[in-house]
């Protein structure tokens, strides 16, 4: 049976700054703490495509694959699909923004499958998936959040 996931955060900040970092595909190694470098391959529009390289897994292995990604500023969403798929079958992914009142609720909801060759199971990815996304929607909450204060704390006045 293929998998499905949705994981969503609240985070509070501003809508732009929230969507600016979390678009900004060049900088998510320091957004996320998975991911050791990305290589953008091509830009067509609102279309990126983009090689992510994970950090070794904890038996050395460094995984690595293509993706392209859909942003829809207007729409408040992204859809992302894996171009080099590795164990995958496919894996769609579409992130979701919207203004509440206590921020901006970003959704991530994944639909994939593994190859029946895959190293894991469809139900054994859910749980990885589902047990990573909140790791990295809380780093990213934190981080996002962290940048907004900087942002209104006025600089130190420094006598003459």
């Amino acid at each position: 049976m293929p998998g499905h996931t949705e994981n969503a955060i609240t985070i509070a900040a501003p809508l732009d700054l929230v969507w600016d970092v979390t678009n900004d595909i060049e900088n998510w190694p320091r957004l996320f703490s998975e991911y050791a470098s990305v290589e953008i391959l091509a830009r067509e529009g609102d279309k990126t495509t983009f090689r992510l390289t994970m950090h070794p897994d904890e038996n050395g292995k460094v995984w690595s694959w293509v993706s392209e990604r859909v942003t829809d500023r207007a729409g408040l969403t992204v859809r992302a699909r894996r171009v080099e798929t590795g164990p995958f079958q496919r894996m769609d992914i579409r992130w979701e923004y919207a203004e509440v009142p206590d921020g901006i609720r970003m959704q991530w909801t994944q639909d994939f499958a593994m190859k029946p060759e895959a190293p894991v199971d469809d139900a054994w990815m859910t749980d990885n998936i589902n047990r990573n996304s909140r790791i990295q929607m809380e780093l990213i909450r934190d981080r996002i959040e962290q940048h907004d204060r900087e942002r209104h704390t006025p600089a130190p006045v420094t006598p003459n």
